[in-house]
C-alpha cells in the first residue's frame, strides 16, 4: 500500500518553489558527520535512524539540483539558471565523494544482515557497485565531465535550422521532416543537418575529450577501459556486457529481418523506387497520424483517458495538473528531447518535454507520464535508491504505458487512431536494431578509446550498414562522414544507457499482448511493477511482473514472431 498523505500537505506549484544556492559546503560536512556516526554505529537500529537523517540531507542537495537542471532545461539562455547549472556541474563531484563515503559504510557494517533485512539485499549490492564505480582521484575528471556534457546540452538547444527564413530548433522541426510534401521533408532535412554540420567539430571534440576523460578515469580506478565501470554506474549488478552482447545479436538475427519487411512496406505504400534519407520520417501517403486539437485539448484528454484508466492514474494526472508539474512546449532557448525528473524534497514528479504537433506530443502524455506515475508510486519508499529502478526497468513503465494508453487514442487522432497505433507499433519494432546499433557503437569507443575521430565516425557506418538502418543518403555530406549518432544525447551524457530502451521495449509488449487479451490483470501486474521502485534488480523486478526476460533468445524470438504476424494482418496500403 503507498501511502499518499505526505502530498497533502504540499500546495505548490513548481513555478512557486523557492530556489536559492544551497550551502552544499555545509550540507556535505553534516552528511559526513552523520557517515563517521553510521560507522561508529553500536546497534542496526542506529545505524537505520542514522539512514533516515542522511536521506533528508541528500533530498536537500538532489531536490535543489534537479530545479536547477529542469528551470536550466526550460531555457538555456536564463543567465541565473545557466550559473547555477554550472555550479552543480563543478561541485556535485564534491557530493559524490561524500555520499560515496557512505556507501562505503554500508558495505564494511557490521550490520549488512540487518539492513539486508530492513531494506532488502538489493540495497547492499547497489551501495558495493555504487562504491565501485566512484574514486575520489577521479574528481576533477567528474567535473570536466560534467561541464563537457552541459556544453552539449546548450550546443543542441540553441542550434538553429533554418527553412524558408524561418528559425526551428531539434525540439520542432519534426512536422516538416513527417511533411506529406517531398520537396519540404528534403528541405527540412538538408536545413537540418547542414546545421549539425556547421557544428560538427564542436561535437567531435566535446565527444572525444569525453571518451579521453570516460577511459582515463577507468584506468585511474584499476579497470581495463570505462565498459565495466560505465556498467556499475549505471548500477547494473544482475547482467554483464557480455549478456548485452548476446542481447544485441538476438536483435540481429530476430529483428532486422522483420525491420527490413516493414520499410519495404513502407516504400510500397508511399510509391517511392528508392527511400531517401528525408523519406525515413513519412509514413504514410496520406500522411502521418497527427493529434487533434491543440496542446491544450491534448492535456485535457491526457486528463480524460486517466481518470478513466484507473482510480491510480487520476489521482496522479490530477496531482500533475493541480501542481503545475509539467512543461510540455517547444520554445527558443528549450533543450530538446523530453525527460522525467523528481523533487524528492517535496515528492513531487516532472514532465519535461517539446510539444511540435506530431504524435510526439501524445507519446509525451504516455511514456513520460509512465515514468512519473511510477515516481508517485514509489516516492514513499524508505530511502532514495529504490525511488526509481535501473533504467532498463525505468523504461518499462514509460514504454508499457503507451500501450496500456491504446483503448483512448481516438480521443487524441479521431480518424487516424488504426493509423497511430500501426505506426505506433511497427516504429517501437523498428527502434530495437537502432538501439542495438548506438549500444554497440558505444562499445567499439570505449574499447578503442585512442582510435582518432575519423575511425570512431567509419565505426558507426559499419555499425549502421551491419544493422540495416540507412535509407539513402543522397550524397548528403554530414550523413557520410558517419556522425549521424552525434544527434543522440544519451552518448554525450549517460554512455551505455541506450540499450534499456530496446531491453524495456521487449518487456512493453509482453504488456501489450496481455493487455490486448485481459486489460485489468495486466494492469494489476504494472501496478505491483510501479509500486516495488527500484527495491529489485532489472531481472528480478522482470520476474514480479510476470514477464519473460528479454535475455532469453527463445523469449526475444516469441515476443517479435508475435508482433511480425500481428503486423501482416493489417492492410497498412489502405491507410
Amino acid at each position: 500500500m503507498v501511502n499518499f498523505f505526505f502530498r497533502e500537505k504540499i500546495k505548490m506549484k513548481f513555478n512557486e518553489i523557492p530556489y536559492a544556492r544551497p550551502d552544499l559546503d555545509g550540507l556535505i560536512e553534516n552528511i559526513k558527520v552523520l557517515v563517521s556516526n553510521f560507522k561508529q554505529a553500536k546497534t542496526p537500529q542506529v545505524q537505520i535512524d542514522l539512514m533516515k537523517q542522511i536521506r533528508e540531507a541528500r533530498n536537500e542537495v538532489e531536490t535543489n539540483e534537479s530545479i536547477v537542471n529542469i528551470r536550466h532545461s526550460i531555457n538555456t539562455k536564463d543567465e541565473f539558471y545557466d550559473g547555477e547549472n554550472k555550479f552543480f556541474d563543478e561541485n556535485s563531484p564534491r557530493y559524490s565523494a561524500a555520499i560515496n563515503e557512505y556507501y562505503s559504510a554500508v558495505v564494511e557494517s557490521p550490520f549488512k544482515k540487518e539492513l539486508s533485512k530492513e531494506f532488502g539485499e538489493h540495497f547492499i549490492n547497489l551501495a558495493r557497485v555504487k562504491e565501485e564505480s566512484f574514486d575520489q582521484s577521479t574528481v576533477p575528471l567528474l567535473k570536466e565531465e560534467n561541464k563537457l556534457s552541459s556544453e552539449y546540452n546548450v550546443l543542441i538547444a540553441q542550434l538553429e535550422i533554418i527553412v524558408d527564413d524561418k528559425k526551428y530548433s531539434m525540439g520542432n522541426i519534426s512536422p516538416l521532416l513527417s511533411s506529406p510534401d517531398r520537396s519540404i521533408r528534403k528541405k527540412a532535412a538538408e536545413a537540418l543537418y547542414g546545421a549539425l554540420e556547421s557544428k560538427q567539430s564542436e561535437f567531435d571534440q566535446i565527444f572525444d575529450n569525453l571518451v579521453q576523460i570516460r577511459h582515463k578515469m577507468a584506468l585511474e580506478m584499476g579497470y581495463e577501459n570505462y565498459v565495466e565501470l560505465g556498467y556499475k554506474k549505471l548500477n547494473r549488478t544482475d547482467y554483464t556486457s557480455q549478456d548485452v552482447s548476446e542481447y544485441r545479436k538476438a536483435i540481429y538475427e530476430y529483428v532486422v529481418p522483420v525491420v527490413k519487411k516493414l520499410k519495404n512496406r513502407q516504400k510500397k505504400r508511399l510509391g517511392l523506387d528508392l527511400m531517401k534519407y528525408y523519406d525515413a520520417g513519412f509514413k504514410f501517403k496520406s500522411g502521418n497520424p497527427t493529434p487533434k486539437g491543440t496542446p491544450e485539448e491534448i492535456v485535457k484528454n491526457g486528463e480524460i483517458m486517466y481518470k478513466e484508466l484507473s482510480k491510480e492514474t487520476n489521482e496522479f494526472f490530477q496531482f500533475m495538473l493541480q501542481h503545475e508539474l509539467m512543461d510540455l512546449i517547444s520554445k527558443e532557448g528549450k533543450m530538446a528531447g523530453g525527460y522525467a525528473a523528481i523533487l524528492g524534497k517535496y515528492k513531487y514528479p516532472f514532465i519535461f518535454s517539446n510539444f511540435n504537433g506530431t504524435s510526439h506530443d501524445v507519446d509525451v502524455l504516455t511514456h513520460e507520464a509512465g515514468h512519473t506515475f511510477q515516481f508517485f508510486r514509489s516516492l514513499s519508499q524508505p530511502i532514495p535508491e529504490y525511488y526509481v529502478p535501473t533504467y532498463e526497468a525505468a523504461e518499462i513503465h514509460s514504454m508499457s504505458m503507451e500501450f496500456f494508453a491504446y483503448p483512448w487514442m481516438n480521443s487524441f487522432f479521431k480518424e487516424d487512431e488504426q493509423k497511430y497505433k500501426f505506426s505506433h507499433l511497427s516504429g517501437s519494432i523498428s527502434f530495437l536494431p537502432y538501439g542495438a546499433a548506438i549500444d554497440e557503437f558505444q562499445h567499439f569507443v570505449y574499447e578503442n578509446p585512442n582510435i582518432s575521430i575519423e575511425e570512431r565516425n567509419k565505426g558507426w557506418l559499419e555499425i549502421e550498414k551491419k544493422y540495416d538502418l540507412s535509407a539513402d543518403k543522397d550524397n548528403n555530406s554530414y550523413l557520410e562522414s558517419g556522425r549521424f549518432w552525434q544527434k543522440q544525447g544519451h552518448l554525450f551524457k549517460v554512455p551505455f544507457y541506450y540499450i534499456d530502451y530496446a531491453l524495456a521495449q521487449v518487456c512493453a509488449f509482453q504488456f501489450w499482448e496481455k493487455s490486448e487479451q485481459d486489460f485489468d490483470s495486466a494492469w494489476k501486474d504494472y501496478l505491483h511493477l510501479c509500486d516495488l521502485g527500484g527495491s529489485m534488480p532489472f531481472t528480478q523486478l522482470v520476474e514480479q511482473a510476470k514477464l519473460k526476460s528479454p535475455f532469453v533468445k527463445e523469449n526475444l524470438k516469441t515476443v517479435i514472431q508475435k508482433i511480425d504476424y500481428f503486423l501482416e494482418g493489417i492492410e497498412d496500403s489502405k491507410m
